[in-house]
């Protein structure tokens, strides 16, 4: 199997790449290789390279703000980048596309945990309903190319993932990195981190690492019913992990909160029986072990990472 990685050089790219650094199974494909906007540009992509498989990955992503400020701006280019790729795998008869959702696609209201039908029972939060909307007809279209087609695409489910090589940056990086930039700088600076919200929110979090293996898992599996939630569960009150990063950088000053900043939803928690049911016995590293790693990382490669 050929596998091709969109997205090859972000957070969950780059942790396929290391874990298959000697293999010539993947073609990993970032940006700057082609505008998945642009169906032309796929189209070139997809006549220039062999593969049967593909993990898709590519999106345009952004934190609470970003995804506030730029609704109509997600909801276009994601929605253009997935049909572009997988109306072009179809045309090319590629045979298996596993493509990556995102928990934001669930109900503002839901029953709780989170389970993979309920994705479509009602409205996405309101702060990033058109990134939401965008990955909900990700799974709608590769469920109808498998009805029509035949062909086995399929849609997994992470929730919040945080790791090495993820966008540090302040605006529009994502809640858990911009987190580890503000500690660090706030000791190196002495001016106290300002976070956004009451720090009450409730999230669960993943290693970019364990989501990669769990892709690579599904990826050699056939005929699986998407969607499929593969997150690690257990929630984590935000105002904890930010005590838990401030202990591993040795921070011992003050942490201040704006609450007139949006915080997003108060709580998601997922449901992964389905994902462990299919690969039993999946292990997935602890928050605790996950943090340490990627602070160390960070402070090793301080300022040289994305973001700056």
């Amino acid at each position: 199997m050929k596998i091709l990685v969109t997205g090859g050089t972000g957070l969950i790219g780059s942790a396929i790449k290391k874990i298959n650094k000697a293999s010539n199974e993947f073609l990993f494909v970032g940006s700057k290789d082609y505008d998945l906007v642009n169906p032309i540009h796929v189209n070139r992509m997809f006549e220039d390279n062999n593969f049967n498989a593909i993990i898709h990955l590519a999106a345009k992503v952004g934190g609470v703000k970003g995804n506030s400020d730029y609704l109509a701006d997600f909801f276009y280019e994601n929605t253009m980048i997935n049909t572009n790729i997988l109306n072009m795998a179809r045309k090319h008869n590629v045979p298996k596309v596993l493509s990556l959702l995102s928990t934001c696609v669930y109900p503002d209201e839901a029953v709780y945990p989170l389970t993979e039908d309920q994705i479509h029972n009602g409205a996405p939060h309101k702060s990033n309903f058109g990134y939401a909307y965008a990955k909900r007809m990700l799974d709608v279209q590769s469920r109808a190319i498998k009805e029509q087609y035949g062909l086995d695409y399929i849609t997994a489910v992470p929730n919040n993932i945080y790791g090495v090589n993820d966008n540090f940056d302040l605006i529009n990086g994502h809640a858990l990195p911009t987190i580890i930039r503000k500690i660090y700088e706030a000791k190196l600076s002495g001016k106290p981190p300002v976070f956004w919200g009451s720090g009450r929110t409730l999230r669960e979090f993943t290693l970019s690492a364990d989501i990669a293996k769990a892709l690579l898992k599904l990826i050699k599996i056939d005929n699986i019913e998407g969607p499929v939630n593969i997150g690690n569960t257990g929630e984590y009150k935000m105002i904890n992990i930010i005590k838990s990063i401030a202990q591993i950088f040795e921070y011992n000053g003050e942490i201040l909160w704006d609450e007139e900043k949006p915080e997003g939803q108060l709580r998601k928690p997922s449901c992964n029986k389905k994902f462990l049911n299919i690969v039993p016995n999946f292990k997935y590293t602890g928050i605790n072990d996950g943090l340490e790693s990627v602070c160390k990382w960070f402070s090793e490669q301080y300022p040289n990472v994305r973001g700056f």
